[in-house]
């Protein structure tokens, strides 16, 4: 009977005891945790972006986090020297302001106690790094805390990157158990190349969890709000965030300073690196990406955001415009010593029209827009909603800011413009909008002022309760390790995949010039059409060059000339391709006329790509219903394979035209799973089909390129395939992949009633320059025999191309 008793006491005992370990390890706990000390290291913490923003960015960090658990040390460090230094930082920290509801007793003590947390050192050599590292461990260890990380916020010129981490990682990292953080400004590199080629650079000192790159457009306010919003309003946005309900998405960044002072940075990047390829690019993400059920994972997010990047569509030169301000090249001159004879073609204004192709997007325009010396200072992103209603009665009985026939917008205002600050704007006649009531606030009305077309009382409208500095955000971001705010290399590299061919096709054009502010007037309009994008305007014609003015493409006409003793026509490529396109209708229009059939024979390639879409996007009375296709020359490879010119003649312009089934006659290469086998007699069967449907084997039109080895369809020099005979289909081999080729002969070419020869590009300036001296020698020069028997031969050629 006693037993139980004296068991219940032992028990009882025994659970005091556990009560009693458990809170002091979790004393211990707390201890250690208030014990963890923070190392901030600022590097060029004396130049301008520490000056303006990251210093304040340190002290709110500083305000929101002491007393948490962490202590803190800020060390600013640059090349300066160190009395130098400390009289920057000195005035720096002076200039700190505080929140405003902060009483100024309280807002001078709190600068003060960040003074006292706040030194400068002198970092220039691997010595320095070591002995700021010894100097961190032994002011912790003094101070009896734990070290828990050191941040590396790296405010200096990308070149100096791969030095810097070599010394930090050589002699200035953490100890074990303590982490390390590197924040790193853009331009993360020019194209894809220099962004690879930099982020191995940086892998080899860092892993990529160590890594911050900052794009400080995700610390806007409003920009970071986008995936909170569209995930609280889920249950109103499911039904028309997608391309049913979407007319049009518009990002858009304007600015009516300049770029004196930033020349030299405008030279190397331009508009696309400084604000495209990055901030823009950015926001297109996480309007388009797919929304992550639980928005707190970095790891959904960032992965959603990187398949949103590989459904972009691939841009071309048709996707953009660019302009440059007429003083810009002033500037230049003057801020790098250029000769007065330079021409600069850095575009300070680009439009880009993006598609995404996948389910949600297919089809909806997205236009990224930014540009240098515009009139206004605004940024915004656009979602326009597709007007899917009638009203009978008229507008002045509509029901204000409720008609379902009013627009209907959803508007993240980023800041500046009409409104002056960041602000979340919904049509009335949409939805009411959730947003967190502790940290946004509805706007009061504004009489008078109005916003897309609209004025503000059509918009639910917000705005932060408490403005916040982009760095600010960013920095305590990173403090609590939120990596779905930054950049990974993945998705860095993919946003380099997608917009270095755009750089690359844009690397000679020249862009338009307009005069800046508001006398630009309607001269940077432009508008879409399927894929391309274009001016609304055509250019500005200089009827006399001033002394200081260079020639455009629109000082130039187009040129005829002759070439080999046929007809030339030269022009920049846009002019040649509308022009080129014209004939080939007016000519299509003509032989349906007289024999109520248009045969084409079209060769593949990249160069009759931009044809293609300006005879699907722009030629409405051309007579496809009446217009056989033919191929001029195949490469050995599947239909659907990327390879295959009638898989661009397929993707460029079947797809937008209306063409009989019947009336396409791709080249049989693919027979019984074989490719160009000899005893399938591909080139026999398509010969026969060409004799049987085309009055005398001669086509209409066809059109021809010419490569730089003097190539032409699948016919190569130093090979006698082709060149003379009667077939008039052949088998012939490439020097470059895929080797085997089917192509029309030399003969059925010169048959035709009227032979057009693309050649665009400098790269064909040599043999351009080549082929208009030779006689006629199709063994070393295929093109050199292109002469129709009784037809016509006419050249179109770029001033690229003829000019050089």
């Amino acid at each position: 009977m006693s037993a139980e008793p004296h068991f219940t006491r032992h028990a009882g005992a025994w659970n005091m005891l556990t009560v009693a370990v458990c809170m002091a390890l979790l004393g211990c706990l707390q201890a250690q945790e208030l014990q963890g000390h923070v190392s901030v290291i600022l590097l060029g913490a004396t130049g301008d972006l520490a000056r303006k923003y990251l210093w304040q960015g340190l002290f709110q960090l500083y305000l929101e986090e002491a007393g948490k658990g962490h202590s803190f040390r800020f060390h600013g460090t640059a090349l300066t020297s160190t009395k130098q230094g400390q009289e920057v930082i000195a005035k720096v920290l002076e200039s700190l302001s505080c929140p405003r509801d902060t009483a100024p007793s309280r807002c001078a003590e709190l600068k003060a106690q960040f003074q006292q947390l706040s030194e400068y050192h002198r970092l220039k050599t691997p010595e320095d790094y070591l002995a700021l590292s010894k100097d961190i461990e032994a002011r912790v260890q003094h101070e009896g805390l734990r070290e828990a990380g050191r941040i590396f916020y790296f405010s200096v010129p990308p070149f100096a990157y791969a030095e810097i981490a070599r010394s930090i990682n050589s002699s200035c990292r953490p100890g074990p158990g303590a982490w390390l953080r590197v924040v790193l400004e853009k331009p993360f590199g020019r194209d894809h190349r220099s962004a690879q080629q930099l982020a191995t650079e940086l892998g080899s000192f860092f892993q990529e969890e160590e890594m911050y790159r900052v794009d400080h457009y995700l610390g806007k306010q409003v920009v970071a709000q986008i995936l909170p919003f569209r995930d609280q309003n889920r249950k109103a946005l499911d039904g028309l965030w997608n391309r049913h309900h979407v007319e049009r998405v518009e990002i858009i960044m304007k600015e009516t300073v300049d770029a004196e002072g930033r020349t030299s940075f405008y030279e190397e990047y331009g508009v696309i690196g400084d604000v495209l390829q990055n901030h823009l690019t950015e926001i297109l993400m996480l309007v388009a990406m797919e929304l992550p059920l639980n928005l707190s994972s970095s790891e959904a997010v960032l992965g959603h955001k990187l398949q949103a990047f590989q459904a972009l569509r691939g841009l071309q030169r048709g996707s953009a415009v660019v302009g440059q301000y007429q003083a810009y090249r002033g500037q230049v001159r003057r801020e790098l010593q250029k000769p007065d004879s330079f021409h600069s073609l850095t575009p300070t204004f680009a439009g880009v029209l993006v598609h995404i192709d996948n389910l949600r997007w297919e089809g909806v325009p997205f236009i990224l827009m930014s540009g240098k010396a515009l009139d206004e200072r605004v940024g915004y992103v656009r979602i326009l909603f597709k007007d899917q209603a009638y009203c009978a009665q008229s507008e002045k009985r509509w029901v204000p800011a409720q008609s379902h026939c009013l627009p209907q917008q959803i508007i993240f205002y980023i800041g500046h413009g009409e409104l002056g600050g960041p602000a979340v704007l919904v049509s009335r006649n949409l939805f009411r909008p959730s947003l967190p009531s502790a940290s946004w606030k509805e706007v009061e009305g504004q009489p008078g002022l109005r916003l897309f077309g609209r004025p503000l009382s059509d918009y639910y409208a917000y705005s932060p309760v408490r403005e916040q500095d982009a760095y600010s955000i960013l920095i305590s971001r990173i403090f609590h390790r939120r990596k779905d705010s930054f950049i990974t290399m993945e998705n860095l590299l993919a946003s380099w995949v997608f917009w270095t061919p755009l750089l690359d096709s844009l690397a000679h054009e020249v862009p338009r010039l307009y005069p800046g502010g508001a006398e630009n007037g309607h001269l940077l309009d432009f508008e879409f059409s399927g894929s391309h994008l274009s001016f609304s305007q055509p250019p500005l014609e200089q009827l006399v060059l001033g002394p200081d003015s260079a020639p455009m493409p629109s000082d130039f006409q187009v040129l005829r000339a002759k070439y080999r003793d046929s007809p030339l026509i030269s022009a920049w490529p846009e002019e040649l391709i509308a022009r080129l396109a014209g004939d080939i209708e007016a000519a299509a229009v003509q032989a349906v006329r007289r024999f109520g059939k248009f045969h084409l024979a079209l060769s593949g390639g990249s160069s009759p790509v931009a044809l293609f879409q300006q005879l699907a996007m722009g030629h409405y009375g051309f007579p496809w219903a009446h217009t056989h296709l033919w191929l001029v020359d195949e490469r050995c490879v599947p239909l659907w394979d990327p390879e295959s010119n009638f898989q661009g003649l397929q993707a460029h312009l079947l797809q937008h035209v209306r063409v009989p089934y019947y009336n396409v006659h791709p080249m049989p290469v693919h027979q019984r799973q074989r490719l160009c086998a000899e005893e399938d007699q591909g080139a026999q069967a398509y010969a026969k089909e060409i004799s049987t449907v085309v009055t005398n084997s001669s086509f209409d039109l066809v059109l021809l390129g010419m490569g730089t080895d003097g190539h032409t369809a699948s016919l190569f020099p130093q090979s006698p395939v082709g060149l003379d005979g009667k077939q008039l289909v052949v088998l012939t081999t490439s020097p470059s992949s895929p080797h085997r080729r089917m192509s029309l002969s030399l003969p059925v070419i010169n048959r035709a009633h009227k032979v057009a020869v693309l050649v665009m590009g400098r790269m064909k300036r040599e043999i351009a320059m080549l082929v208009s001296r030779v006689g006629r020698e199709p063994r070393k020069w295929p093109i050199s025999g292109v002469l129709p028997d009784s037809g016509q031969l006419v050249w179109y050629m770029d001033y690229d191309a003829f000019l050089g």
